[in-house]
């Protein structure tokens, strides 16, 4: 269900591997950090169809820096090489700002692993989108 929707609204869109290539790495995690919050919401909407304020309470336990930076590490090892490029540059981007309940380096990986989600979104990698997305929420 989750994955014909992203793919398409992905279709109303062109771009261009290239120019995803191109595009700055926080841009990367911009769009990367909307993909993951449908996931992870829809996800919970369909699991658990509570309240909109438990709703809220359990994403955070998804989205926050340092379950994203602790999913970063624990996929790491499956990733390619150009995925591998791809966070590092999204953790390396220079942010204007650091959320006040983030650790930095958790904050990093947290903008390293958007980065990827956005990538493999705006590259229509939507198997390996789908894989690391249902890799990200295993327990």
């Amino acid at each position: 269900m989750y994955e014909e929707i992203i793919q398409n609204m992905r279709k109303d869109f062109d771009i261009k591997p290239m120019e995803v290539m191109n595009l700055q790495p926080l841009v990367l995690a911009y769009i990367g950090d909307a993909v993951y919050e449908m996931y992870i919401r829809t996800m919970l909407v369909v699991k658990n169809k509570s309240n909109v304020n438990m709703l809220h309470k359990m994403s955070v336990k998804y989205v926050k820096a340092k379950s994203q930076a602790d999913i970063l590490h624990r996929v790491n090892d499956r990733l390619t090489e150009d995925e591998h490029d791809i966070v590092r540059r999204g953790r390396n981007a220079k942010s204007a700002t650091v959320p006040k309940h983030a650790d930095v380096t958790d904050y990093r990986y947290s903008t390293g692993f958007e980065a990827l989600i956005g990538y493999l979104y705006l590259t229509n990698s939507y198997e390996r989108l789908m894989e690391i997305l249902r890799l990200a929420v295993e327990e």
